[in-house]
């Protein structure tokens, strides 16, 4: 049987990328610091999926294993063997793992010369070019420079709803049906690993951009609106048919971008963006409004989700008003419950809207797009 490791038992983990191996014939190792759902794995060498619905449905993963990740020499001994290495931990927390995928990595071409992929599969652009990065800092020259021959490190694009969740059944975890895994073939050394459900495609940035300006940037701007109206979860929101009306502008303006510049099919893009409202209008996989919204200063900035899109268009000769009122709608998100709207509202009250527009943005002062967003924040 082929032999995954996977770093990250959490629900992600399990329910999304842990379903897609086990379909596709993988035994998988979780490899996780949670000592107590290690052993639960250990334990059960099983758990349940359940697709969230009108009819939900439960899906059986077995031949299942975890291993703590401060066991360092089993970590070691799991990637030496491994067919694949994947990651679902969260972007903060690659720098910590690298050094004992370092370490396998040392040992695995001592031992054999096989090929080996490791995608990181995290909510972020790049993600398993970071990680060999972080990686390579613990490599010397000569084993960098096997490497470089033998391990790849092909970045990918994931798309799943993992709800928040408190289940009695252990291990159990609700996921919704839809699921995107798309990874960068010019990334893979050897042969492409076969996963059910997994794309390989050629240009990755247009895929990543694809799911940022329509799932994020959707996402993201149905929060801080709903936000302004006092509502708790997106759900509720895209009832309010004022926000669905902006949100569905936002698409608008997020689509025309996308097809110009990686020249997507119109319809089938269409398709896409009527996924996504479904998607965010399902009961089952709703998420708190202040939840989607936290982080303002990393959904404003530049290259992300808000302005990014805002930008390009600008660049094209395109008004992008909703995205703008979105902005402005962000610069106003006050939850004291998160550090950086706190942070934001702090700069805003200490050097004003205007300045705060350009610090988080950057978005340059004489442009008709700074104009816009200063027009709907005051």
């Amino acid at each position: 049987m082929k032999q995954a490791v996977h770093f990250g038992a959490g629900n992600i983990g399990r329910g999304f990328i842990g379903q897609l191996l086990h379909a596709s014939g993988y035994e998988i190792t979780f490899i996780d610091v949670n000592e107590e759902l290690v052993q639960d794995i250990n334990t059960l060498g099983k758990y349940h999926i359940e697709i969230v619905g009108d009819v939900p449905q439960r899906i059986l993963v077995e031949n299942v294993h975890a291993v703590n990740g401060n066991e360092i020499d089993t970590v070691i001994e799991k990637i030496t063997e491994a067919d694949l290495v994947t990651t679902a931990i969260g972007p903060n927390i690659l720098k910590f793992i690298a050094p004992n995928i370092a370490k396998g990595l040392a040992h695995r071409m001592q031992a054999t010369d096989r090929p080996l992929n490791i995608i990181a599969c995290e909510n972020m652009v790049g993600g398993s070019t970071v990680l060999k990065n972080f990686v390579y800092e613990a490599l010397s020259d000569e084993q960098k420079a096997k490497a470089d021959k033998l391990y790849g490190f092909p970045d990918a694009a994931v798309d799943r709803i993992v709800p928040i969740q408190h289940n009695a059944e252990k291990l159990l975890v609700q996921v919704e049906e839809y699921a995107e895994w798309d990874v960068d073939a010019t990334g893979v050394v050897g042969e492409k690993p076969a996963i059910e459900g997994l794309t390989y495609v050629d240009n990755l940035q247009a895929y990543i951009e694809r799911k940022l300006f329509t799932i994020n940037t959707g996402h993201a701007a149905i929060a801080y609106l709903a936000y302004q109206k006092g509502i708790k979860d997106i759900c509720t929101a895209m009832k309010d048919l004022d926000i669905a009306a902006m949100a569905r502008l936002v698409w608008q303006e997020t689509s025309e971008l996308l097809v110009r510049k990686y020249g997507f099919d119109r319809a089938a893009h269409e398709k896409y963006v009527i996924t996504a409202e479904k998607r965010f209008s399902s009961p089952y996989i709703s998420d708190d409004v202040t939840r989607v919204a936290r982080g303002p200063v990393r959904k404003l900035s530049v290259r992300d989700r808000l302005t990014s899109p805002a930008l390009q268009l600008m660049e094209q000769g395109v008004t992008a008003e909703a995205l703008a009122a979105v902005i402005a709608a962000a610069l106003h998100f006050d939850y004291a419950g998160d550090q950086e709207a706190v942070e934001v509202q702090r700069y805003i009250k200490e050097h004003g809207m205007a300045e705060a527009i350009s610090h988080f943005t950057e978005i340059p002062a004489n442009s008709k797009l700074y104009a816009l967003i200063e027009q709907k924040s005051a």
